[in-house]
């Protein structure tokens, strides 16, 4: 349970910054270089090579190095414990709004009486 929700954690906290999103859906169109990625987000080198750690961390991406060039490209993580969680929550939600729904329903007709 412990590693499922640090997994959990790993997963949302990188996906909670929004230049880590853009590095992925970049990334879904093919791999590209931190230098690149550096580029097209406007940083420094420095900044996304943080930003790509905390990813790889994740699962999210993995990186090679080949000569001077480290290249990134998505990782083996495809999100499934992480869709599941959220369809949980929403469930429960769900249920939440529905009981609230059924009350409010209830309260209308004691009224209408």
């Amino acid at each position: 349970m412990v590693q499922h929700q640090a997994r959990l954690d790993a997963t949302f906290g990188a996906l909670a910054d929004g230049t880590r999103r853009g590095v992925l859906e970049r990334l879904g169109r093919g791999e590209a270089s931190i230098s690149e990625l550096a580029e097209r987000f406007d940083m420094t080198l420095t900044g996304m090579k943080k930003h790509v750690h905390v990813l790889e961390e994740a699962g999210l991406v993995t990186t090679e190095k080949q000569g001077r060039v480290r290249t990134c490209r998505l990782g083996p993580r495809r999100l499934e414990e992480e869709a599941a969680w959220i369809d949980g929550y929403r469930r429960m939600l769900e249920a939440r709004l529905d009981r609230l729904g059924e009350f409010l329903a209830h309260e209308k007709k004691g009224e209408d009486t």
